[in-house]
Formats: structure tokens, C-alpha cells, sequence
């Protein structure tokens, strides 16, 4: 903030250099403004001062009231100047406090509400607040609401405040861990939430979180998942009116699960590869096409998957379409499923829909312009493989042709 008069330089934090309204001291004797020391330690992942790079402890933030008084004597002195007084800031949240409010909680449905609003509140407060929900054991009170629930939204709010709150406190990896140690009934909860929630923002709470457990998860649990909740997931993509962030997070967990075991099988039989061909077909915004390229590469790595895009009336017509349009990255991606297709899947209608639809044009051209080294090299193989069907058809024009490569 800019202000009609200079302000004393030890009143300004040394991280956002602005005037101080909550001072804290750490271990090392820099003192910080609290809001923005606790995002250097919480969220950043910091464990240094800044000024001095020496270890700091998370608990090492001792309100300086002196300064505080000081820095609000100043701004009275200086209110003709548009200085505004900064209020006397409220103690910061302890885990006792936080332990009091959830045991209100389970008291009766009706102070459980209230309660939720207040864990809300305090989530949304600071970065300290959401370790300190955590440590008190929030996450496993909300994750049992959720449970309870069922993706019943309808009738009770409680789920879905319970799923806004978790995806504020931002969980870490150990507390993710922990929820999935209850035989999978939080996941089956959080996956009736997709399916059946009320609201766009509950459902959207629900996949993100889903995405974040399974991020963190030990194989063993990627490996089993069962293919019913395939179609879930799915469901995201089916619905146009889904939020744009809920949709990748869909396709990041189908990203994140299909390498593992049998997954690729349950994903294209649950219709992963015409949902997201038609996903393609709707889409012109880089990073959903590139993550929707790389699902289909993974699933058209087996042969259920390649015979489920050859099924659909625009499954190579799309990706023809792709090729170029979208980054090298996509035109990788697009390139790698051709290449699946040209080698393993290659019967004579589908190297005849492959002139027609534009594909064989499409890698001439990868191989005149400034293409990747890989998708330049997967084109030129693809069409000397099949350089005695494709090489004299008229489908392709002439400019084009000039650079089919030989034999």
C-alpha cells in the first residue's frame, strides 16, 4: 500500500514489506508480520527465517505487543495523512479451543451446523489454523460426517459443509493417508458424493479430494480399485455443467490410476474412451486436451482401449484434428495413439478411414513443421509402415506428399 508519508522501516515486515497489523517475533529475534510468516512457514513449506535462514520451530511466533501498540499509536498520529488505524488483532486459534468445538458437535444435530460454520471460519483464517484443525483431528470428524452422509445432500447440509471444509484445510499426506484406513469406505463415500450430490461445489469438493487421496496412496490401493468406481468418475466428465476445475481433477485421478494394474480394462469398459473422445470433440482448451490425450494413450496402450476408439464414428478423425492445435505436447500425445494404432490395430478399413479422415496428411505435415524430435520421429515410422497402402493416394496433396518419407 502506498502511503502520503514515510513509514518507518521497522514497521514494515520483511517479507511483503508492508505495514504490519499483527506482529510476531520468531526464535531468531526478526519479527514478522503473522499473516505473511505463516504462509511462509505453512504453505511455502519453509522451516528458516527469512532474513536469516536459521531453523525456525512453527510454534516459535511470540505476539509482539510492544511494536503492535507502537505501530497503532503511529497510524492514530498519522490519520490526517490516510492512515487508518489497524485494529488490535484477535489471539490466533489453539488446538484445545478446536477440540471444545468438535466435541459441541457431536452433541446434537443442531449445534453440529453451527459448529461447522465456525470450523469454516477458522480454516479460511490462516494456514496455522488449517495445521491446527488437522492436529486436533478435524479431518477425521469432518471424514465421518461425509461418511454418515452418504451423498445424501438433500436433507442434510452437514456432508457437504464437511467436504467444503476439507478441501480448505488441505490435508497432508500423513492425515490423507489415515483416511484411507477404513477398509475404503471414506473413498465409496466421497464417490456416492460425485454421483449424487446436490450441488456442482459439493460434488466438485468431492472429486478433488478423491484425486488428492489417491495421489498419495500405496499401490495396493490402485491396484484394487473396483471398476464401479470408473463409472463414477466418468460421471464428472458425462456432465457439461460441471465446474472446469472439477473436470481436471477428474482427468488427472483417471491419469493417475490407469498405469496400475488392471486399471486401463475397467476404465474402457466402464466407456472411459468414448467419453473422452467426445470430451475431445467439445473442448479447444489446452490443458483439458492434453490430459484427455494422455488418458487415451494410456488405455489405447491395450487392445480393448484401441478397439473402443476405432469404434467410435470421430475416434481418428479427432485425433487428426488435434495433431498441431493444441501443443507439442498434444501433438505427442495424439501422435504416440496413432502409433499404437498403425502397429498393432492396422486392418485395411482402418487404413483406408486413416487417408480419409485426414490422419496420414497430418503426420506428412508434423514432418514439415517445428514438431517435437519424438512426434516427428513416431510419424515418419508410421508412415513408412504403411507406405504401400498410403504413399500413391490421392487423399493426400501434393505439398504434402513431397515429404513422405522413403522407404
Amino acid at each position: 500500500m502506498d502511503y502520503n508519508i514515510d513509514v518507518p522501516s521497522y514497521f514494515l515486515c520483511p517479507i511483503s514489506m508492508q505495514l504490519m497489523g499483527d506482529p510476531v517475533t520468531v526464535s531468531t529475534g526478526i519479527t514478522y508480520d503473522r499473516e505473511s510468516i505463516e504462509r511462509w512457514l505453512y504453505a511455502f513449506k519453509n522451516n528458516t527465517c527469512p532474513v536469516t535462514k536459521q531453523l525456525v520451530s512453527d510454534a516459535d511466533l511470540t505476539p509482539n505487543h510492544t511494536l503492535r501498540r507502537l505501530i497503532q499509536a503511529w497510524c492514530t498520529l498519522n490519520a490526517s495523512h490516510g492512515i487508518e488505524r489497524i485494529p488490535t488483532p484477535k489471539p490466533p486459534v489453539d488446538e484445545a479451543q478446536i477440540v471444545k468445538l468438535l466435541n459441541d458437535a457431536k452433541k446434537s444435530p443442531h449445534t453440529q451446523l453451527k459448529c461447522l460454520g465456525r470450523l469454516r471460519s477458522i480454516a479460511l483464517g490462516s494456514e496455522r489454523n488449517k495445521k491446527c484443525l488437522e492436529a486436533a483431528g478435524a479431518v477425521e470428524f469432518l471424514a465421518s460426517i461425509v461418511k454418515k452422509d452418504g451423498g445424501v445432500l438433500e436433507s442434510n447440509k452437514a456432508g457437504e459443509e464437511a467436504l467444503n471444509i476439507l478441501n480448505h484445510i488441505q490435508t497432508s499426506e500423513t492425515g490423507l493417508k489415515k483416511l484411507l484406513c477404513d477398509e475404503g469406505e471414506f473413498v465409496e463415500a466421497l464417490l456416492m458424493h460425485v454421483m449424487n450430490g446436490e450441488s456442482y461445489q459439493s460434488r466438485t469438493h468431492a472429486i478433488m479430494l478423491l484425486k488428492a487421496i489417491l495421489e498419495v496412496a500405496d499401490p495396493v490401493h490402485l491396484v484394487t480399485i473396483k471398476p464401479h468406481f470408473f463409472v463414477g468418475v466418468l460421471h464428472i466428465l458425462q456432465d457439461q455443467k460441471m465446474l472446469n476445475q472439477a473436470s481436471k481433477a477428474a482427468l488427472k485421478l483417471l491419469v493417475e490410476l490407469c498405469p496400475w494394474g488392471r486399471n486401463r480394462i475397467k476404465a474402457v469398459q466402464a466407456g472411459a474412451v468414448s467419453v473422452l473422445i467426445e470430451l475431445l470433440l467439445d473442448t479447444s482448451e489446452m490443458r483439458a486436451c492434453e490430459l484427455v490425450l494422455i488418458v487415451l494413450n494410456q488405455l489405447c496402450s491395450c487392445a480393448e482401449g484401441r478397439a473402443e476408439l476405432l469404434k467410435h464414428a470421430a475416434g481418428l478423425a479427432v485425433l487428426s484434428k488435434k495433431i498441431l492445435r493444441v501443443s507439442h505436447a498434444g501433438t505427442d500425445r495424439a501422435v504416440r495413439i496413432l502409433s499404437s494404432i498403425s502397429r498393432f490395430s492396422a486392418t485395411d478399413r482402418v487404413l483406408e478411414e486413416m487417408l480419409q479422415v485426414g490422419v496420414v496428411s497430418k503426420l506428412c505435415l508434423v514432418l514439415q513443421v517445428d514438431s517435437s524430435l519424438k512426434a516427428n520421429e513416431r510419424a515418419k515410422e508410421i508412415l513408412k509402415l504403411h507406405s504401400r497402402v498410403w504413399k500413391n493416394s490421392s487423399c493426400i496433396p501434393p505439398h504434402l506428399l513431397s515429404s513422405y518419407p522413403t522407404c
